[in-house]
């Protein structure tokens, strides 16, 4: 009993050093993987009111750290449900998650908007659910904006990096992601697209459809990891018969 009792408080111990913040550890007897959530507003230099779920880098980029020098970890998955937010930071994530030797899968749940399109393609594998959206639009910016040559081509350079790196980490080609971001005719009030999961896919954004089951196979596959046994009473097997055999 005392011994058993040693092993689940170092089990207990275990548990409390893996990285926290944001997320959860799922841990058995074959793998070791990390679910991070992205979601709300991507929180920069400026703290955002009370009333608004964010993410925070500051929070996540030392997470990422902690989860790629960890050796339990054997992957980690990516959750996004994210309105966008500021640009600097959104693409400081995306370039920390690009750059881990870890398995990374992304899944966008529900929404990844304006910079969570970064985000969702810095993985080594990206999925998104048929009802989910992504908003593809150009670079903006809020409070003063001086009129000069300058300030212009800093969005202009601002925005080359943002295309520059999400080419680099999907399918999709330069012009048409361009194309999709400069579009006209489909929101009433602002330029870009729309793309529902199937778009997002056909396009070459996103890797492919789907949700936890593809993600958890895909992190697997990288990882080295056999698939697990299937499971009993999955909804699949056949309901027993009310027959009586003679």
């Amino acid at each position: 009993m005392e011994k058993k009792s040693e092993n689940e408080k170092e089990k207990q111990e275990d548990a409390e050093r893996l990285p926290g913040g944001g997320g959860v550890t799922a841990e058995n007897g074959r793998e070791c993987f990390y679910c991070l959530n992205v979601i709300g507003q991507i929180e920069g230099h400026y703290v955002q009111e009370s009333n608004q779920k964010t993410t925070r880098y500051e929070h996540l980029i030392p997470l990422l750290f902690a989860l790629e020098e960890d050796e339990r970890i054997d992957g980690i998955l990516i959750l996004l449900n994210t309105m966008g937010g500021d640009v600097e930071a959104g693409l400081a994530i995306s370039e920390v998650i690009a750059s881990l030797d870890k398995p990374t899968v992304s899944v966008v749940l529900g929404g990844g908007h304006s910079i969570g399109v970064p985000l969702a393609v810095s993985a080594k594998k990206s999925f998104i659910v048929p009802s989910a959206t992504m908003t593809v639009h150009p670079v903006r910016t809020t409070g003063t904006v001086i009129s000069a040559p300058q300030s212009f081509e800093y969005l202009r350079e601002m925005q080359d990096r943002i295309v520059r790196f999400v080419v680099e980490h999907s399918r999709v080609e330069r012009e048409e992601f361009e194309r999709v971001m400069m579009r006209t005719d489909v929101m009433a009030n602002d330029i870009g697209s729309v793309l529902d999961g199937e778009a997002a896919v056909k396009c070459g954004l996103i890797d492919g459809i789907g949700g936890i089951r593809e993600a958890l196979a895909a992190l697997r596959e990288m990882a080295g990891i056999a698939p697990p046994p299937p499971r009993r009473n999955s909804g699949n097997a056949s309901a027993p018969s009310s027959e009586k055999v003679t």
